[in-house]
């Protein structure tokens, strides 16, 4: 006989009548949720390629993100607008060490911390060659403590990292011990209310920049958390739009720099008229 089409064999099996309408919304739910899923494919793997294109078309002699290649301007880093000559400067989740590198141009002292010896690696790396001889760089996990005695720093700075911990009032708590007072904590986290993220997660599917993450922000989720935890938001300054194809932008990048300023421009000034859909909430606090 004839073969049943799939979802109406679906909907009987489990009971459920399907009308025409109902298997149309069903068929269309599917075709959205695999389209969906392959941009996120799509999207992981250009990101990788594009961190080994840095390397492999001579941008840079790390592998490297092509964000970390922009001029070093404070139109493109955010945080250098909040730098004081002189700070004692700690970076939490320092990775690669490029914002630390940046940061380091007049500080009096700069620790970075991070878990990976491997990127601590690179970090050293680049540091040497820029000639860089007052940045310290640790291997530790800062979920577990921060080895530094109270009120060391005079700026801290904590990028992509909040998301990823589980025990974020623990860390928070660390942050606020070893920041003196009157100090500035400049913090980058995800925005999880963009509508691409929206329709990822009427899709079913996981809607975080990061399946690694174990958590991203509405903008009240973050002042209240940070508030608990003792601070209080100074500033905010403008992330970038998201986009679904954002992967491809950093393909781009790895091809043309000078392409991906453009674009970069162009997803900032989106993003500034309108914030509820940049990806990520780029904030100044101070302990309250």
């Amino acid at each position: 006989g004839v073969a049943e089409p799939p979802l109406e064999r679906q909907s009987q099996l489990i009971g459920v009548k399907c009308d025409g309408t109902m298997c149309r919304r069903m068929e269309q739910m599917r075709l959205r949720r695999s389209l969906f899923s392959g941009i996120l494919y799509a999207n992981a793997k250009a990101k990788g390629l594009a961190i080994r294109l840095t390397r492999w078309t001579g941008k840079s002699q790390e592998y490297v993100h092509p964000k970390h290649l922009l001029p070093e301007t404070e139109a493109w880093y955010w945080y250098l607008a909040y730098l004081n000559a002189g700070d004692r400067l700690l970076d939490i989740g320092c990775g690669h060490a490029m914002h630390l590198a940046r940061a380091a141009r007049g500080a009096a002292g700069c620790v970075g911390v991070d878990h990976d010896p491997v990127a601590l690696g690179v970090g050293t790396r680049l540091c040497r060659a820029r000639g860089l001889t007052n940045v310290r760089l640790v291997c530790a996990d800062a979920e577990a403590g921060l080895p530094f005695v109270p009120q060391r720093f005079d700026t801290i700075l904590c990028f992509d990292l909040l998301e990823h911990v589980q025990k974020r009032a623990a860390l928070l708590g660390e942050i606020r011990r070893v920041l003196r007072p009157g100090g500035r904590l400049l913090l980058a986290v995800p925005n999880r209310g963009t509508a691409w993220k929206g329709r990822l997660e009427r899709a079913g599917l996981c809607s975080f920049s990061d399946p690694d993450h174990q958590c991203e922000y509405s903008f009240p989720e973050l002042r209240e958390e940070l508030a608990l935890a003792g601070f209080q938001i100074m500033a905010t300054a403008p992330s970038v739009y998201d986009l679904p194809l954002v992967g491809f932008i950093d393909l781009v990048g790895s091809l043309s720099l000078t392409l991906y300023r453009w674009l970069s421009a162009v997803r900032r000034r989106i993003a500034a008229r309108y914030p509820t859909e940049q990806a990520g909430f780029y904030v100044v606090c101070v302990i309250r």
